[in-house]
């Protein structure tokens, strides 16, 4: 659940995990641990947390549409979960604004990295690149194979773009002497918007078709 922002507490550069769950809820909830860091989490608009609960259901919509023709694949679609990288502990995660993950064998189980087949993120004007980008990075290095990001308007309210980037999964060609600041990089596979598409449709991760009208706000 959404919380409002609060002002932030003098709190360490480092964290634990198990310090973070010591901190009152309405403060851990803003916080996201890179290797440790702390790292604050803006809170967006009523705006943002409406397009993000409008393609969650879209989205589990049509996961489960394909599950029950396909009864052998099962996915599950979240929001605001945490996803824990690396194979364990719990001090290094990311939080995105919704997510698709395979169905995990026991109830109430941490979702990792290898469990997630996309994770995406509802951009207000408000972000910043530098933002979007360390976050995509972090998904991009621990093996996400697809990241979304819905891109929303004002004047009015809308959303304004979708674009689905795919995980590239060998190393592109770059000049002699020349070291990537990120060992994994998203390329943009597919893009939607409301004045040049009818819906927003795909077959990855697995089929999807969300006409406008239904993520209206």
């Amino acid at each position: 659940m959404s919380m409002p922002e609060i002002e932030r507490p003098d709190l360490p550069e480092y964290l634990t995990w198990e310090e973070l769950e010591r901190l009152p809820e309405e403060i851990a909830a803003q916080i996201e641990l890179w290797e440790g860091r702390v790292v604050w989490v803006r809170r967006g608009p009523a705006e943002h947390q409406e397009y993000t609960n409008l393609l969650w259901a879209a989205l589990r919509r049509c996961a489960r549409a394909t599950m029950t023709q396909r009864p052998e694949r099962c996915w599950r679609v979240s929001t605001e979960t945490n996803i824990f990288l690396g194979p364990a502990g719990k001090s290094d995660f990311v939080t995105p604004d919704f997510l698709i993950y395979r169905c995990l064998t026991e109830e109430f189980q941490d979702i990792r990295a290898k469990d997630v087949l996309m994770a995406g993120e509802v951009l207000s004007p408000s972000n910043t690149q530098t933002d979007i980008e360390a976050k995509k990075a972090r998904y991009a290095t621990n093996g996400i194979p697809w990241y979304w990001e819905v891109h929303l308007a004002r004047s009015p309210r809308r959303i304004a773009t979708v674009r689905a980037f795919v995980l590239e999964t060998a190393p592109g060609q770059i000049h002699d002497g020349i070291r990537p600041l990120h060992r994994a990089n998203y390329l943009l596979a597919e893009e939607w918007a409301p004045t040049n598409t009818a819906a927003i449709e795909t077959d990855h991760p697995f089929p999807v078709h969300i006409p406008w009208a239904e993520l209206e706000f």
